[in-house]
């Protein structure tokens, strides 16, 4: 289908919050404005969640290690995040989104896609929309976003990089804050872009397109298809075809269903003794287990994560009819699959993940005890009364108002971050 002449012309907005986790800190923490400010594990393990502009002046951005950032950026300011925080103020934000359409689908905490083609003729047009989404975040929130317009989710979303500041070893340009990419100019837009701007070109597909002499999204589009399907396989072969020629058929999708929900934790030390690992794997599946009941939902699925000091990786999965939602349930499950894993070369994480979720069902009778998975049911529906009240205190309270028993000896510092601990302190 051509895309300047669909007669199904759409009208999408990616909205992306500006450096949401450390605007988030900066809001409470004024004085730390115009610093190079990190969010994340400052430790040897520690993972970059997210960086101010500052900081990505001297090379740091997510995803990159800890370590590596303060190679980068030594004055970096490390924290360790909120993430409650972080999820309470995206709530919010999510609120303006529907403020102006229905169709709205997120795609992390801090961007979405919003559909506002049916909500022209109440707001106006395309760009004042934009700036209204934008002024109505910042005046909920005192947050900043950057809207790409475009007549679909990929260009949109390209569109909002452009939007966004850029940071260079120069300083901080301040972006447009809104850019719209107008029906008709799609390919002029896209084109010159670098070919590993485009959604699947990884590392691996990037050095095979540049073997092909592929440098923009305009070489991409101008080359055989048929020796993209032979290199890259087909699948991915034509992917990146119709996005060569900004074709993208996908409709904006409100309340998308999570597909799995988890936490996992990276130690500062190894661990090899089975009481630690399993005390740690308590912890994780409260969090985990509390997730799912604030979203209403259970796990068919119960998957357990563990690498090993030298990053080889280990996954074991378990399943069962009824789904269940607490801590102690999902505990029963998993415990007999860490039971059969050798811990003695070193741990250096471990998480668990709930997956196939679906809404809870009537839970088995206390006296069936037919099973291990009807044990895992059981042990559900005695404590489901229990979590409620817990629920309920740490609504109050906070998160760490009430906790399991046997995390207390191998507790986590409060002040690590999800993304990494802290190297211990010298003494």
């Amino acid at each position: 289908m051509d895309i300047n002449n669909s007669v199904n012309l759409r009208t999408i907005l990616h909205v992306d919050m500006d450096m949401f986790y450390v605007a988030v800190e900066l809001r409470r923490n004024p004085h730390l404005v115009g610093r190079p400010v990190v969010v994340g594990g400052d430790g040897g393990r520690g993972v970059v969640a997210a960086a101010s502009y500052e900081a990505r002046r001297f090379g740091v951005f997510s995803a990159m290690s800890s370590a590596q950032a303060k190679r980068l950026c030594p004055q970096a300011i490390f924290l360790p995040g909120d993430h409650e925080l972080y999820s309470d103020v995206s709530r919010e934000v999510f609120e303006v989104f529907n403020e102006f359409t229905p169709l709205v689908e997120g795609l992390s905490l801090d961007e979405a896609f919003l559909d506002v083609t049916g909500s022209l003729r109440l707001f106006g047009n395309s760009v004042t929309i934009a700036r209204e989404v934008r002024r109505r975040v910042e005046q909920v929130t005192q947050l900043k976003c950057s809207v790409g317009i475009a007549p679909n989710k990929f260009l949109a979303k390209l569109a909002s990089v452009v939007a966004k500041p850029q940071a260079s070893k120069d300083g901080v340009v301040k972006g447009f804050g809104v850019y719209e990419v107008l029906p008709g100019s799609e390919l002029e837009f896209l084109h010159p872009l670098a070919v590993g701007a485009l959604w699947g070109v990884g590392p691996v597909t990037l050095e095979k397109l540049t073997g092909l002499a592929i440098k923009t999204v305009g070489d991409l589009a101008n080359f055989d298809p048929k020796v993209l399907v032979t290199v890259l396989g087909d699948s991915l072969g034509r992917h990146l075809a119709a996005l060569a020629q900004g074709t993208d058929e996908r409709l904006v999708e409100p309340d998308r269903d999570a597909k799995s929900i988890g936490h996992e934790e990276t130690f500062s030390n190894d661990i090899t003794e089975y009481e630690i690992a399993h005390d740690h794997l308590v912890r994780l599946a409260d969090a985990v287990a509390t997730r799912c009941r604030h979203s209403g939902v259970g796990a068919r699925t119960i998957s357990l994560k563990i690498k090993f000091a030298d990053f080889q990786l280990v996954t074991r999965a378990v399943s069962v009819e009824v789904p269940v939602s607490t801590g102690p349930a999902m505990i029963r499950l998993i415990e007999p699959l860490l039971r059969k894993i050798d811990l003695s070369n070193g741990v250096r994480l471990i998480g668990i993940s709930a997956r196939n979720l679906v809404e809870p069902d009537q839970q088995l009778s206390l006296f069936d005890t037919a099973s291990g998975d009807s044990s895992a049911n059981n042990l559900n529906a005695a404590w489901s009364t229990t979590t409620s009240a817990i629920d309920e205190i740490r609504d109050r309270f906070g998160d760490s108002a009430i906790k399991p028993a046997s995390t207390l000896a191998n507790e986590r510092d409060p002040n690590s971050s999800k993304w990494g601990p802290s190297d211990p302190k010298p003494k």
